[in-house]
C-alpha cells in the first residue's frame, strides 16, 4: 500500500469550530479569554505560548470592543474559534453596524488603540485580520494565526 505522504487521512482531533455568546458587559471580556483558553486546552492545540498569548490579548481587546462601543445597538455578542490544522482563527461578532478603523497611535491618548493593538500582534505572529459585515448588518472582526510563530 503506498503512503499518501504528508496529507493526513482525517482531521487533526483539535480542528473544529466552537462559538459561544455572552452579554455585551464587562464581564464578560475575562470570561471570554478563559473560555477562549480553556477551548484550545481542553481540544489540545499545540500552540506556542507567545502565540496563545497574543491570542487571548487579541481575545479581551476584540471583547471590550464591542462591550464598549456596540452595546447600545447590539446587547449580545459571540465569539468564535475556529482552529485548523496549523492556524488558530478568533471573531467577535455584534449587530452594531459601525465598522471601525485601527487608529493611529497616538501616545497622548488614553484609549482608543484596541484595534491597533490587534493590527500588531497578528502582524507580528505572521496572521492576518479585518473587519467584515453581516449579513444582518452587524460587523465581525477577526484575526487568524498560524500555531507556530512566523519565521
Amino acid at each position: 500500500m503506498e503512503s499518501r505522504g504528508s496529507v493526513p487521512a482525517r482531521p487533526v482531533s483539535y480542528e473544529g469550530v466552537w462559538r459561544f455568546t455572552a452579554p455585551a458587559v464587562d464581564v464578560s471580556v475575562p470570561q471570554a479569554r478563559h473560555a477562549v483558553r480553556d477551548l484550545l486546552n481542553r481540544q489540545g492545540v499545540p500552540m506556542d505560548e507567545g502565540i496563545t498569548q497574543g491570542l487571548l490579548l487579541i481575545v479581551s481587546e476584540l471583547v471590550t470592543n464591542a462591550v464598549k462601543h456596540a452595546a447600545l445597538l447590539s446587547p449580545e455578542l459571540a465569539v468564535e474559534v475556529a482552529v485548523g490544522a496549523e492556524w488558530v482563527r478568533v471573531s467577535v461578532e455584534d449587530n452594531h453596524p459601525y465598522r471601525p478603523t485601527a487608529l493611529e497611535t497616538d501616545y497622548a491618548q488614553t484609549g482608543g488603540r484596541g484595534l491597533l493593538l490587534v493590527r500588531e500582534i497578528t502582524n507580528e505572529a505572521g496572521g492576518t485580520c479585518d473587519v467584515e459585515h453581516t449579513a444582518g448588518g452587524g460587523k465581525v472582526i477577526w484575526a487568524a494565526l498560524p500555531l507556530t510563530p512566523f519565521l
